[in-house]
């Protein structure tokens, strides 16, 4: 289902010269030229023609196989780029045309990203949502979650961005992650993109080195706008796609980044409910304000990664604890070409608790303002559960969140105490109100929430 890249070349692994300079013209290996003369005659035998996408697009196809809903009125027109592409015979007719073969049972938790499957999940929530909260929350997740034309606009740009970086680092490839694929993005999301040179990883002073080469030659591309370098401790090259207006973070072999996303995937789609509450409390914090990381407060990673541990150490768990149940599936050491195909056959997790919509998203607010020991205790999803704390230097910020691949602290931008104290507050807040009113409008305009998409 997955293709694999061509691995990386010894002479380039960790090679200093591959940082110090723009390296000359591609050079494509012999077993890429083989891989492209049998996609061309393959492509000669299907009567298509994708042989030159096919050697470098990503193949993130989500699992289980894509059925491509039919075109309505209402859809938005696609862009010039993806026309042009499809009728050159460089684009598949979708993004997620090589899917595979179907499985006969158990179905699979994680879908396509076809309509068909969301609409069964909506037609199930919305019998559930006989409440008036619930039923504001399935509205707002309605209204706000990520269309597949807004997934199409990202792949297209990454797939664009990926043949031209390819003249600057012949071997390389860039994967999309981050909320555009792990199930919890909106309509106004912006998109993570990790450009993976090497195997194994790169230092912070070589990845502001390779960002910073790749923003002068974004400067020589017309779709790429404003290319600024961040050079934090995961440095990132902003820029924006001028064809679909999307924003983009790049970043240089953030290879947590890429497991932790299809580790979120497989939570997003193995319990229906997973989705909608991600959405509104990520809603809830931004319009708060303890939604920024760049500011000292919650990253949405983490906001995501606490709401998880929340559904899993509730006395009926909504989700289960993937990496113990499916230790093989998200194995951090297994080879960074395999992660996305590897949980597509977990089945659905059947959940015996009953709470709404409402009942979850006001526990949540409870249980971080009255249950949750934030000078105790760290968040594990890896375990499902709180561990103590340590003195290990991650572990002393006003709130700990582990990774859970790498066990660092996510939120470890949370470093200043009115910072903590407005998040903890907030909480607080919001839990009282809402118990009171039960009424999403309360602590979050349904209307204002729903224009920002």
């Amino acid at each position: 289902m997955f293709s694999r890249s061509p691995g990386f070349p010894h002479k380039q692994r960790q090679n200093n010269g591959l940082l110090n300079q723009f390296p000359g013209p591609p050079i494509f290996s012999q077993q890429q030229l083989v891989e492209v003369q049998r996609n061309r005659t393959n492509s000669k035998r299907r009567g298509d023609d994708h042989s030159q996408y096919e050697l470098k697009r990503q193949c993130y196809s989500p699992p289980g196989p894509y059925i491509r809903p039919a075109a309505t009125a209402s859809r938005s027109p696609l862009p010039t780029r993806l026309e042009t592409a499809r009728a050159a015979g460089t684009f598949p007719s979708d993004v997620h045309s090589r899917a595979s073969t179907p499985l006969s049972s158990p179905t699979p938790a994680v879908p396509s990203l076809g309509e068909a499957s969301q609409d069964s999940d909506l037609i199930s929530l919305r019998s559930a949502a006989k409440d008036k909260l619930s039923q504001q929350i399935l509205e707002l997740y309605v209204s706000c979650e990520q269309q597949d034309d807004d997934l199409e606009r990202k792949e297209l740009c990454r797939a664009q961005l990926q043949r031209d970086i390819q003249r600057l680092f012949p071997y390389s490839r860039i994967y999309l992650a981050g909320s555009s694929l792990n199930g919890f993005g909106s309509r106004s999301s912006d998109a993570d993109l990790c450009l993976v040179i090497q195997e194994g990883s790169v230092n912070q002073k070589d990845a502001v080195h390779v960002l910073s080469l790749v923003q002068k030659f974004c400067y020589t591309l017309s779709y790429i706008d404003r290319p600024q370098l961040i050079r934090a401790k995961v440095p990132i090259l902003k820029f924006r796609d001028k064809v679909s207006g999307v924003e983009f973070d790049l970043n240089v072999n953030n290879i947590v980044g890429i497991r932790n996303t299809f580790l979120l995937r497989t939570y997003a789609y193995i319990e229906k409910r997973v989705r909608p509450i991600v959405l509104v409390i990520k809603k809830w914090a931004s319009y708060y304000r303890i939604n920024d990381a760049s500011r000292g407060t919650l990253s949405s990673y983490t906001l995501v990664l606490m709401v998880l541990h929340y559904l899993q150490t509730l006395p009926e768990p909504v989700i289960p604890c993937l990496q113990k149940d499916y230790p093989e599936c998200f194995d951090p050491s297994m080879d960074i070409h395999l992660v996305p195909s590897e949980p597509r056959n977990i089945p659905p997790f059947i959940s015996k608790n009953q709470f709404t919509l409402g009942e979850l998203f006001l526990g949540f607010l409870k249980y971080y303002a009255t249950v949750f020991k934030w000078d105790k205790h760290v968040i594990s999803v890896r375990q499902a559960k709180v561990i103590p704390k340590t003195n290990c230097t991650d572990w002393r910020k006003f709130i700990c969140v582990e990774e859970p691949f790498n066990g660092t602290n996510t939120a470890r931008a949370v470093h200043q105490k009115d910072k903590f104290e407005a998040i903890k507050s907030q909480f607080h807040a919001s839990w009282q109100v809402l118990q009171l009113r039960r009424d999403l409008n309360s602590v979050l305009p349904l209307q204002r929430s729903k224009q920002k998409r």
